[in-house]
C-alpha cells in the first residue's frame, strides 16, 4: 500500500516541526528570562506603583532629611555586590550580606519595607524590592535639587544573600588604581567613579570609623594622608580623635545639605573628608572629570559638563549592573526575607 504524498511528506518533516518548536520554545523562554528592564513596567500591573513610592520617601525625608543620602547610599551598596537585586535587604542571620564590612552604617532598610508593605496593600506580589530601591534613590535625590529622571523598571529579587560576596565592595583606603579596577568590573568608567562615589557625596555624613587610618595610621608611624590640606587636618582630628568611631561629620563642610559641585572644589582643594574622594586627585582621568566640573567655563566659553544631568545618566547605568529579569528571581513579599 503506497501513502498519499502528502502523508509521505508530512512523516519525513515531523522531525524538523518537533525541533523547529523546541528551539522557538526555547527561545521564549530564553527571552523570557532576559528581558530587560524598561520604564513603566508597572503601567498595566501596579499603575500607582513610583508614586506610592515618590510618596513614602518624601514622607521618610521630611522626617529625617538624612533619609537622603541614606536611600542613595543603600542603592548603590546594593547593586555593586551581586547587581542591583535587593540582596542587601535580607536579614536572615549573621551571614547575610547586610553585616559585610564595607556596609557598616547601611541604613534605610525600614523606608524600603514601609513602601513594599503599601504596595503589597495595592498590588500584592507585583512590585520587586530591587525596583523599590532604585526608585526611592531617585525619589530620594530628587526631592532635594536633582533633575527627576526616569527609572528602568522589571528588576527581579535575588535569592541568595551572603557576606562573602560583599568582600570586594569599593572601599574609603582603595588606591584609586583599585578603585578604578572595580568600577571597571561593574561596567562603569572613571567619570562613573566620579560621579557616584564622590559626586554622591555632596550630601549626607560619614561616621568617624571611616577617617581613621586616614588620620591617625596613613602610612608606618602614625602618619596622617599628606593629600589633606594642613589648615583641614587639625579640624579633622578635632572632629575624629583617636578611637572615636561613631560620631558623624559632613562630608561637605561648605555646603553640606545642597547637591551640588562644591564636593568637587572641596577635593581638589585638599578638603576631601574621605580618603577614597581625595584619591581622585591621584589621577589624571579623574582628576580631569572634577576639573570639568569645578570650571564654570565663563573664561572660555565651553559648554561646561552638568554636574547633575551626568550624575542621573550615571545613577541609570549603575541600576542596570547585575539585574535579575523575566523569570530569574523572585517578587519578595517582605524585602528582608526571602519567599
Amino acid at each position: 500500500m503506497t501513502l498519499l504524498p502528502s502523508l509521505q511528506m508530512f512523516i519525513h518533516s515531523f522531525p524538523i516541526m518537533v525541533l523547529v518548536l523546541a528551539f522557538l520554545m526555547f527561545c521564549q523562554l530564553t527571552c523570557m528570562s532576559q528581558a530587560q528592564l524598561r520604564v513603566g513596567f508597572y503601567s498595566q500591573t501596579c499603575s500607582e506603583a513610583e508614586s506610592i513610592v515618590r510618596s513614602v520617601v518624601r514622607d521618610a525625608i521630611q522626617t529625617n532629611p538624612r533619609n537622603a543620602p541614606i536611600l542613595l547610599r543603600l542603592h548603590f551598596h546594593d547593586c555593586f555586590v551581586q547587581g542591583c537585586d535587593a540582596s542587601v535587604l535580607i536579614d536572615h542571620g549573621f551571614n547575610s550580606e547586610r553585616n559585610a564590612p564595607g556596609h557598616v552604617g547601611l541604613e534605610g532598610f525600614e523606608v524600603i519595607e514601609n513602601a513594599k508593605a503599601r504596595l503589597e496593600s495595592v498590588c500584592n506580589g507585583t512590585v520587586s524590592c530591587a525596583d523599590i530601591v532604585a526608585l526611592a534613590a531617585r525619589d530620594a535625590v530628587s526631592l532635594i535639587g536633582v533633575p527627576f529622571y526616569e527609572v528602568p523598571t522589571g528588576r527581579r529579587d535575588g535569592r541568595v544573600s551572603d557576606i562573602s560576596f560583599a568582600a570586594n565592595l569599593p572601599d574609603v583606603d582603595d588606591s584609586i588604581r583599585l578603585l578604578k579596577s572595580k568600577f571597571r568590573q561593574k561596567g562603569l568608567s572613571h567619570k562613573d567613579l566620579v560621579l557616584l562615589s564622590s559626586g554622591a557625596h555632596t550630601i549626607g555624613t560619614t561616621a568617624c570609623f571611616f577617617l581613621q587610618k586616614r588620620l591617625y595610621d596613613f602610612t608606618m608611624g602614625n602618619s596622617s594622608d599628606p593629600a589633606i590640606n594642613p589648615q583641614f587636618l587639625p579640624k579633622l582630628k578635632a572632629l575624629c580623635p583617636p578611637g572615636n568611631v561613631d560620631d558623624r561629620i559632613p562630608l561637605d563642610a561648605v555646603t553640606e545639605s545642597t547637591f551640588d559641585e562644591q564636593i568637587f572644589r572641596n577635593i581638589r582643594d585638599g578638603f576631601a573628608v574621605l580618603s577614597s574622594d581625595a584619591r581622585l586627585n591621584d589621577d589624571k582621568n579623574t582628576s580631569q572629570v572634577l576639573e570639568s566640573y569645578i570650571n564654570n567655563g565663563s573664561s572660555t566659553g565651553r559648554s561646561v559638563p552638568s554636574f547633575k544631568s551626568d550624575f542621573t545618566k550615571a545613577m541609570v547605568k549603575m541600576g542596570n549592573i547585575g539585574v535579575k529579569t523575566g523569570l530569574q528571581g523572585e517578587i519578595r513579599r517582605v524585602c528582608g526575607s526571602f519567599n
